[in-house]
């Protein structure tokens, strides 16, 4: 196992551990900005870093279609390919399956799919070499063990990742019926698959993906280095998605890494951290930032709004990042209403606010004020006291007592 994790501090539930990886020694809680194909749009290496950046996910499928898995090797893996020295994630799996599903055409030959990149068909057969990572579930099981074989071959032996995510078959919350149970055991059997074709366990870690209590149960019998909870942030409601954060950590080991995927809110940060979770990822920082939204411990800044044109405020006073430091609004206002640099700085200064969140969100848990600082994470972003219910809900599932928070504050 490529992995030791280390808890330094915790609160009930929330906890805060120090992750060592191959490439990089992280703290917890901790965010990983989506960089699909090598890179944080409007960000360069250099910033992750002195933003704070531990870990950039990437997606296997797109970098297999370009600049291609065999560029990758080539060049010597992902981290030299996109000069990155901190830690990797890589995970192509059951999400987009649901996303090519329209692109893919199953016959008795085998799966040709369209490719996103330049919508030429690219054909899988049990003999020929498989060029796409990640793929439906509805051929025969030759063809799918060895799509699951070649999946792990990419990650493992070209890409290089730290963590690579075990392929699943995902389903989401909002999903009822037969069909939860058929994916549960689906991704069950698939894990065993990843297993047997991960050939560099103790360079590299595989984490198993879960949604519902019968999948965590038969993922943890597989003693895997990590757990991820998937399925989520797919349009269920707040009171089901916390419900399904709590009751899978609460299942999942003490002693490994669990990692809630496709989070990205602040809000949901904080409840899912208070609930046991180590671990996030989501386009949300920089693809808000390319509407031109900043976060700020209030909510959403909207520079785009008119009143923006001539406010000499920093986007956050409160914030010591380079762009809150160096730029006003009115001035980024007028860039991203028409230069590309707009979204850059806004890019920086969220993935900075999402950065020093997790830092946060360590530091009080092991200094034992983990509460404290929640309550003013809430009374920040809900100064009338209007906290919503679902938060309430959670909170009182991981024993912290908001009362003071649903108060309006005294100006």
């Amino acid at each position: 196992m490529a992995l030791r994790f280390e808890i330094l501090g915790r609160f009930n539930r929330a906890r805060a551990a120090q992750l060592a990886l191959p490439h990089f020694m992280c703290q917890t809680p901790l965010f990983m900005p989506v960089g699909t194909q090598g890179t944080i749009k409007g960000l360069t290496t250099n910033q992750l870093e002195d933003i704070g950046c531990q870990i950039i996910l990437g997606n296997t499928y797109h970098l297999a279609l370009r600049p291609t898995s065999e560029l990758i090797d080539e060049l010597g893996g992902l981290h030299n390919f996109m000069n990155w020295p901190r830690a990797l994630l890589t995970y192509s799996g059951g999400f987009q399956m649901v996303l090519l599903l329209h692109l893919a055409d199953i016959t008795e030959k085998g799966v040709t799919f369209q490719s996103s990149v330049d919508g030429k068909p690219m054909l899988l057969t049990p003999e020929e070499s498989v060029q796409i990572p990640t793929l439906n579930f509805g051929f025969c099981e030759l063809c799918l063990h060895i799509s699951i074989i070649h999946f792990l071959e990419i990650q493992t032996n070209r890409i290089g990742a730290d963590i690579i995510m075990a392929l699943d078959d995902v389903v989401r919350t909002t999903i009822t019926g037969p069909r939860i149970e058929e994916a549960m055991y689906h991704t069950l059997r698939w894990i065993d698959r990843c297993i047997a074709a991960h050939k560099r366990p103790h360079e590299q870690n595989l984490f198993g993906i879960a949604v519902l209590d019968i999948c965590v149960r038969g993922l943890v019998d597989r003693n895997l280095p990590g757990y991820a909870i998937g399925g989520l942030a797919g349009g269920e409601d707040k009171d089901s998605f916390w419900c399904v954060v709590a009751q899978c950590a609460a299942a999942l080991p003490e002693d490994k890494p669990r990692y809630v995927m496709g989070v990205g809110y602040p809000l949901d940060i904080v409840v899912c951290s208070a609930l046991g979770a180590d671990m996030y990822d989501c386009v949300y920082p920089t693809h808000t930032a390319r509407f031109g939204s900043a976060l700020i411990p209030e909510g959403v800044l909207k520079l785009k709004n008119r009143v923006m044109a001539q406010d000499t405020r920093p986007i956050d006073p409160t914030c010591p990042c380079m762009v809150c430091k160096n730029c006003t609004r009115a001035y980024i206002h007028c860039l991203v209403t028409k230069d590309a640099m707009g979204s850059q700085l806004l890019s920086y200064h969220n993935v900075y606010y999402i950065m020093k969140l997790s830092r946060d969100l360590h530091s009080s848990t092991v200094k034992g004020k983990f509460p404290e600082f929640v309550c003013d994470f809430l009374q920040r972003m809900f100064p009338k006291g209007d906290v919503p219910d679902w938060v309430g809900n959670a909170m009182e599932v991981a024993g912290i007592d908001i009362s003071s928070c649903c108060a309006p504050l005294q100006y």
